[in-house]
């Protein structure tokens, strides 16, 4: 590659729908992408193109979607965005409002698009009703096809789940995609050209190298983890950021662009009342899908 290429990555917009009250959106999302879309409009030079990796609303209704498709339409950019599915999206409501689809709603959302020179491949990880990640049955099939296609190009990976750094303990596994999707991952990017893994999910900016690829995660735009509460449980503050990547000849460079936060606390709970946390989740979601 011989000319330098910017880009930006959102995570975890959690946007809402306007017309609901939601006791779980613990921030102004709206107010935050609309801030973030200007801040990136002022930017020189112009990204080429966005990449969204999940949690695109916060609870995955068609009218969260037709909120966020308003607010992306109305900044007025000029450029690609690239969107993948995470728990708390619902591809029933994602595809009719943002892609005018109304057939295979059960479908993962996995695309990919060749944008200056760089070969984006987007995954769906989310698994209905589940909080941590996962690829259905025919994925990582299409994924290598994928990789096939445009074997000469760098690529980067974009999905919700960022694959786990530990496969050691089971009580994690949630914060991440699956142990052995982590594993079969491994074995279908091996020595291809992968120059990143953007992720979002846990709600904290990291970078890991994982097997020799950059594997970056978005802080968001909902809540910030407090990262040195960790070895209690989660605690959410006030925060939010974006990512400007660059790929240059010499390889990927991640930009973290953090905004203006109190750092007060929002939401929080223990590890030992996550087993709780996570069931209620799960058996709300499988309620709002049945409704």
């Amino acid at each position: 590659m011989s000319e330098t290429v910017t880009f930006i990555h959102l995570t975890d917009l959690h946007v809402g729908n306007p017309a609901i009250q939601d006791d779980h959106l613990y921030s102004d999302t709206t107010t935050t992408l609309r801030r973030i879309l200007v801040e990136v409009k002022t930017l020189v030079p112009q990204p080429k193109f966005i990449v969204v990796s999940g949690d695109l609303t916060n609870q995955g209704d068609q009218g969260s979607y037709e909120n966020l498709k308003a607010i992306v339409a109305e900044a007025g950019l000029d450029m690609p965005i690239l969107y993948a599915l995470g728990n708390h999206d619902k591809r029933q409501g994602f595809y009719p409002a943002m892609l005018g689809r109304t057939d295979n709603l059960d479908a993962p959302y996995d695309h990919a698009q060749v944008i200056d020179g760089i070969h984006v491949i987007v995954m769906d990880s989310s698994v209905p009703n589940k909080v941590g990640g996962a690829f259905e049955p025919g994925q990582l099939d299409w994924l290598e096809a994928e990789l096939e296609a445009h074997a000469d190009l760098p690529k980067l990976l974009v999905m919700h789940h960022a694959p786990a750094l530990d496969l050691h303990d089971a009580s994690m596994e949630w914060e991440s995609l699956s142990y052995a999707d982590t594993e079969a991952l491994r074995h279908a990017v091996a020595g291809k050209n992968i120059i990143g893994i953007l992720s979002g999910h846990i709600h904290y900016d990291r970078v890991s190298n994982w097997y020799g690829i950059p594997a970056v995660v978005g802080i968001g735009q909902h809540a910030a983890t407090d990262v040195l509460w960790l070895h209690e449980g989660l605690r959410m503050l006030d925060g939010a950021a974006f990512a400007i990547g660059t790929l240059r000849p010499s390889g990927l460079s991640i930009t973290f662009a953090p905004q203006a936060a109190t750092r007060r606390e929002l939401h929080s709970f223990s590890f030992a009342g996550m087993a709780e946390m996570l069931k209620r989740y799960e058996a709300d979601t499988a309620v709002d899908a049945a409704e």
